[in-house]
């Protein structure tokens, strides 16, 4: 099989979101509506102007982790390896009985281990430099979640870690595909993030797009009237993927494709270039193959700042016409998750996909003037065959990509 012809699968899911721990109580959260957003318990934020956030709940990490582990690792970090522990028992995969060079990782982060990073520098400056943790070496770096997972599980082949918000949880997946192409059997990837901690809250703060309500079901509206910047979050999802061929050797069960993707970077402002986020749709659809007619439902990216809500409602009315698709932003039960919503949103695309139901976005009375066929309330009955998932990166990068069926 030729390496443009070798397709690539979902065969496993791990997720850790604020709406549920496990992908089987995400997602039952999910279509009926649950929320996970609320005030902030990691810090006392009442000195901060942004209050809420999506924290992943009941989750003590002695409960999975050797403790030799829970020193050295970040809360994101241990987040993740779990997540990844449960995608690889999803999928059927021991890693042992794997090539170690033919597993790899490809990891995606905004911000790498901020409250480890933090924690470290805090007793630099208190106490001194000899009370500082040898593993602030690498805790806090963006590439850990990739490093961890790959030595806990003896994976050598190739692997890397995307640099980026949230496109970057899609570019991420992109990347493992191309291994894939390239004659790798498997690959861990997908991201979790967290950086819910004072150093991490600030860095946020200065981007001016954090919500600063303090009612939970009004504080994160995107395509909404009373839109006025987002609620963060911590978690994500992390995939086992593999090329079409070796899961059905070994007979695994395949939730989808990843069919096809597109990445683009908007000009710079004054410009007069119009914005990148159609053009990444338009090579997504493309390199997948498929026309817009054939898209059943899109996953939104749901900035909830108004002219960035208008840049995406726009770019989806010019490819699939006014009112011509499912549209839904499931992370306003968990707020926007940095690296992990998009690889989140992938993961709900799939489960989608399983079960013929398009999960709601919850809390938002949908503004008509954005022509959009928000699915809001409840979660809308439907086959989905095809989903796009978009997602828009802090200063300019988008993403979009494409899943379908088995």
């Amino acid at each position: 099989m030729s390496t443009a012809e070798t397709r690539t699968v979902v065969t496993g899911i791990g997720v850790a979101a604020p709406n549920g721990l496990g992908t089987t109580d995400y997602w039952a959260a999910t279509r009926s509506g649950k929320s996970g957003i609320g005030r902030v318990t990691r810090f006392d934020p009442t000195g901060y102007p942004a209050k809420l956030a999506g924290e992943v709940p009941g989750f003590n990490a002695a409960d999975h982790l050797p403790s030799r582990l829970l020193a050295q690792t970040d809360h994101m970090t241990r987040l993740a390896l779990v997540a990844t522990d449960w995608a690889l028992a999803d999928a059927g995969v021991l890693p042992a009985e794997l090539s170690a060079y033919d597993m790899g990782v490809v990891t995606a982060s905004s911000s790498g281990g901020f409250e480890f990073g933090q924690g470290e520098l805090q007793k630099l400056w208190s106490q001194g430099s000899q009370y500082v943790s040898a593993y602030q070496s690498f805790a806090w770096f963006y590439a850990v979640n990739s490093g961890q997972i790959s030595i806990r599980n003896g994976m050598k082949g190739p692997s890397g870690v995307l640099v980026s918000d949230q496109a970057g949880g899609l570019d991420a997946l992109a990347h493992a595909r191309r291994q894939i192409r390239k004659g790798t059997q498997l690959i861990v990837s997908g991201s979790i993030d967290a950086s819910i901690c004072p150093w991490g809250w600030v860095a946020q703060l200065a981007s001016g797009r954090l919500s600063r309500g303090e009612e939970p079901d009004r504080a994160y509206l995107p395509f909404d009237a009373a839109a006025a910047g987002h609620v963060p979050g911590e978690g994500g999802a992390i995939l086992i993927l593999e090329s079409a061929e070796a899961a059905a050797r070994r007979g695994a069960r395949v939730y989808g494709e990843v069919a096809g993707h597109g990445a683009t970077f908007d000009p710079a402002p004054g410009s007069g270039r119009p914005p990148g986020l159609r053009k990444a749709i338009e090579i997504a659809l493309g390199d997948a193959g498929v026309d817009a007619g054939d898209v059943d439902v899109v996953f939104a990216d749901g900035a909830a700042v108004p002219e960035l809500d208008r840049i995406e409602a726009d770019a989806l009315t010019d490819v699939f016409g006014p009112h011509g698709v499912m549209v839904t932003a499931p992370k306003t039960m968990t707020g926007r998750l940095y690296s992990g919503a998009a690889p989140l949103d992938v993961a709900t695309a799939l489960l989608a996909i399983r079960d013929g139901v398009v999960p709601p976005t919850t809390n938002v009375r949908a503004d008509a003037s954005y022509d959009l066929d928000l699915v809001t309330g409840e979660a809308r009955v439907s086959e989905v065959r095809t989903a796009l998932v978009l997602a828009r990166g802090h200063a300019g990068f988008n993403a979009a990509t494409v899943v379908t069926a088995p």
